[in-house]
């Protein structure tokens, strides 16, 4: 038997005054929201660990360096169950978390899980580019007069970044993509909304097409973005200068 397309699918309403095209910008809008707010935590977070894996203090260093293994290594799919029915009864503000409405409860969750998977792959890639500063730089800096937080600051992190900007690029587009397995935990975000949309239409090429352009979008727009940023911030004689 033939598939019979029916791209007008979309614009079918299964409720009065909602399409199936809302539900799928619906989604997109939560991806969005997910991902951006999973990465200011993993660039935050994963800074501070990759300046913690560079320091003299080995304690500090070690620390780091267990928590790049603990979430390199556990997969995403199992952490992110770890988060939602194992954390909220072991973390101290857990019955805060049960409390919030289902959604609400599944994005939190998902943004933690995320934001500290990522972040341990952020650590390396700053860690990377401050190692590969010559050593210089950090004594040039204190020599200056800076504090050891100063020459971070003002010297080792604003070149680093410039040189570890690509594959921090490569993080920023998989976090997108890594938010697809918010569907498991009940999150209704692009993925799990084109699979709901299947389950009411019976159309699943029309349906994960669109998804599969959505994503699309997203990458496309987060890659014009960063790139502007490497043209814009670009020195010459560095990776990436002229």
């Amino acid at each position: 038997m033939a598939y019979q397309w029916q791209w007008s699918v979309f614009l079918q309403q299964p409720n009065t005054g909602q399409s199936y095209l809302d539900w799928l910008l619906s989604g997109l809008g939560v991806t969005v929201a997910l991902g951006l707010s999973a990465w200011v935590l993993a660039l935050v977070l994963g800074t501070l660990l990759g300046i913690m894996r560079t320091l003299p203090n080995r304690l500090l260093s070690g620390l780091a360096a267990c928590y790049v293994e603990l979430f390199r290594n556990v997969p995403l799919l199992v952490q992110i169950f770890i988060w939602y029915f194992a954390m909220p009864e072991l973390l101290p503000f857990g019955d805060a978390i049960k409390s919030m409405p289902p959604m609400e409860q599944q994005f939190t969750m998902a943004m933690l899980c995320l934001g500290m998977f990522t972040a341990a792959r952020v650590c390396e890639q700053v860690r990377s580019g401050i190692e590969s500063l010559p050593r210089g730089q950090k004594g040039a800096g204190l020599a200056l007069g800076l504090t050891l937080g100063q020459t971070y600051r003002f010297v080792l992190l604003p070149m680093s970044f410039r040189i570890v900007l690509p594959p921090l690029t490569s993080e920023f587009l998989n976090i997108f993509k890594n938010s697809a397995v918010a569907s498991t935990i009940g999150l209704l975000e692009l993925a799990a909304q084109g699979r709901q949309l299947v389950d009411y239409t019976a159309q699943p090429y029309e349906a994960f097409i669109a998804v599969t352009l959505a994503y699309m979008l997203i990458n496309i727009c987060v890659m014009a973005l960063m790139r502007l940023l490497e043209r814009k911030s670009s020195l010459p004689g560095m990776a990436g200068g002229k």
